[in-house]
């Protein structure tokens, strides 16, 4: 084999390790869905929603409600949430795939944490505000 083969079957590995990964997590997971999420937030229970989009993102529209806490920030943000431990925390991203790796960061400093299902595009199309 050449470097070049060697090389692509190392990102192949790679690529399909980082899949399973994904797919794992998102198993182990609970997902949302916007009317679950929605259905909480309105009964008063101490749900939060952590916004884990960029500045710019968030400004073209949010969750009324949501803390922002970009995913970038999250580890050294952290402490911003402890409050919430006890909390309901369902994370939210653009399409719930960052999302998905702030429920991870959560997880690992002993948060209960659950994923918006499709994120803010599923959350607008199905009509909440």
């Amino acid at each position: 084999m050449s470097g070049t083969q060697n090389i692509i079957y190392g990102l192949i590995i790679l690529l399909l390790a980082f899949s399973i990964r994904r797919f794992l997590l998102f198993r182990s997971v609970r997902q949302y869905s916007p009317a679950e999420a929605a259905a909480r937030m309105s009964n008063g229970k101490g749900v939060i929603l952590p916004d884990v989009r960029t500045a710019a993102e968030r400004s073209d529209r949010l969750i009324q409600g949501s803390v922002h806490i970009p995913l970038h920030e999250l580890p050294r943000r952290i402490g911003e949430l402890e409050k919430y431990r006890d909390s309901e925390i369902i994370c939210y991203c653009r399409s719930g795939n960052r999302s998905l790796s702030a429920v991870a960061t959560l997880r690992k400093h002993g948060f209960k944490s659950g994923n918006l299902q499709g994120g803010i595009v599923e959350w607008n199309f199905s009509g909440h505000k």
